[in-house]
């Protein structure tokens, strides 16, 4: 092995389901979770002589999601039908875009590991239908469930530029937040309303040559963790058959494989077809999409600054860590309300800290997203200024945001109701420390002589205080006090 050597090669295929309320090409309602069946009408059913009718905000999204993964958007695209047999697909064709695409020749930035980014091209960007679904669990048959079939699809395909199973993951978080951000896609991975196909090989290089092994399509992965490990595996996988059998690109044809995440394998499943055994031709039934620049201008419009934009932003104006600016800026409505209640005075790292440490786990709690709360931004950033005044603890400040969520009282009430502010006369908290020093000699000597331990000890008076206070002291005022004491 040390002196073979091997570059990891994918390109990811994206399937993004758009947020409309009804299907592509008719009126039938889009739901998750409903009776088998039960949202389907002739044109998704293939009947004869039903007709298509084009979705148009489906259109708009692909459009807006095109423009946000810096595509050209084409001034005039048509629908073309990809002809093959499956149960899941009733007219034995799936209506998509083949040579004219919505979108084209556009990039997506990710974050890497070392706090740099890398550039991801896209080849293309075009909008099709779903197929329904075939589920196997009834017993030794297959059933098929309709209600997804002709489900609007946008489908991402990039360019082979990803070079690790950890760079397939970060496209897919950041592909996931900005469909998020743009209002596009619920991007919910448990619905499907995302799913993932790497394609993936090897470039091996030993002393007798450079060779390629052959690729391998993964099919429908829906979660992140799938993705990576199943990226993961194949390289491992496709190391060891070529180490084995020598098999390299040009001896075998394109196959794909499932995932099995029980074992935590990849299954081969069967060997790929190419574009032209799909048949495409132009579909009969649907016009041509065509653009204005005036209705373009409309869309772009919509766009909004993306997340990995916002993020560096938080990093270089609020000084947050790229930990705490992703965390706030992975769901565009935490981030619009952090905004907001810095815009409202508080402090952005006393905000950050009051928002992900217990406004995201309460919002998460209840299933819900930061305004779902309840709590208007003002009355956090009040929190935040009470914090920094000393007027109470940072532990208090997370338990009034509790309490303000419940009960919708402002902070100040809630202090004086929860008995937490903190005491910040000097004259009353020099007696207290007066106290404690006449209990502890032992401790006072121990500071005076200089002992290696007197930081610990000055430590410990400290909490004495805090304790006879009932955590009550502002321990900035008791530790000058103390630090006076012992000049």
């Amino acid at each position: 092995m040390s002196d073979i050597s091997y570059k990891v090669i994918v390109g990811l295929e994206i399937h993004v389901q758009l947020c409309t309320k009804t299907k592509m090409f008719c009126s039938c309602a889009l739901g998750f979770g409903e009776e088998a069946n039960s949202r389907v009408c002739p044109v998704c059913l293939g009947m004869p002589g039903s007709l298509p009718v084009m979705n148009g905000q489906a259109v708009e999204y692909s459009m807006l999601a095109a423009m946000a993964l810096n595509c050209e958007v084409a001034p005039f695209t048509k629908w073309d039908r990809k002809s093959y047999y499956y149960p899941d697909l009733p007219k034995n064709y799936q209506i998509s875009q083949y040579d004219l695409p919505l979108g084209s020749n556009g990039y997506i930035e990710i974050p890497l590991g070392n706090g740099q980014t890398k550039r991801i091209r896209i080849i293309r960007a075009h909008l099709e239908e779903d197929a329904g679904k075939n589920l196997h669990t009834a017993g030794n048959y297959s059933q098929v469930d309709l209600n997804r079939a002709g489900t609007p699809l946008l489908e991402i395909v990039t360019e082979p530029d990803i070079n690790s199973a950890e760079e397939v993951r970060a496209l897919a978080v950041e592909l996931q937040r900005i469909m998020r951000y743009l209002g596009v896609s619920e991007g919910d991975m448990q619905k499907g309303h995302m799913r993932f196909e790497p394609n993936i090989n090897l470039a091996i290089t030993r002393p007798d040559g450079e060779f390629k092994t052959p690729i391998v399509e993964v099919k429908n992965l829906n979660s992140f963790r799938a993705l990576e490990r199943s990226v993961a595996y194949e390289i491992e996988r496709q190391l060891d058959e070529f180490l084995e059998t020598g098999r390299t690109l040009e001896m075998g044809n394109k196959s794909t494989r499932g995932w099995n995440d029980d074992d935590q394998v990849t299954v081969l499943q069967r060997e790929k077809e190419e574009a032209h055994d799909y048949r495409y031709f132009p579909d009969p039934d649907l016009v041509p999409v065509t653009t204005t620049p005036e209705g373009l201008q409309q869309i772009r419009a919509q766009l909004c600054e993306l997340p990995l934009l916002r993020q560096r932003r938080y990093v270089a104006e609020y000084g947050l860590s790229d930990y705490d600016a992703g965390v706030l800026t992975a769901e565009r409505s935490t981030a619009d309300f952090f905004e907001q209640t810095v815009t409202a005075g508080g402090d952005p790292k006393r905000i950050c800290n009051l928002l992900t440490q217990v406004g995201l786990k309460l919002a998460n709690e209840r299933g819900g997203d930061l305004p779902s709360l309840g709590i208007e931004p003002g009355a956090v950033a009040d929190l935040a200024k009470m914090t920094d005044a000393g007027t109470i603890s940072a532990t208090a400040a997370s338990t009034i945001l509790e309490a303000m969520v419940e009960t919708g009282k402002a902070p100040d009430i809630l202090a004086d109701e929860l008995n937490l502010v903190q005491k910040s006369d000097a004259g009353e908290l020099e007696g207290i420390v007066d106290q404690i020093l006449a209990e502890n000699p032992q401790v006072v000597e121990q500071i005076k002589s200089g002992d290696k331990k007197s930081k610990k000890a000055m430590g410990f008076l400290l909490g004495q205080v805090m304790q006879r206070t009932k955590g009550q002291a502002n321990p900035k005022v008791v530790s000058e006090i103390l630090a006076r004491k012992f000049n």
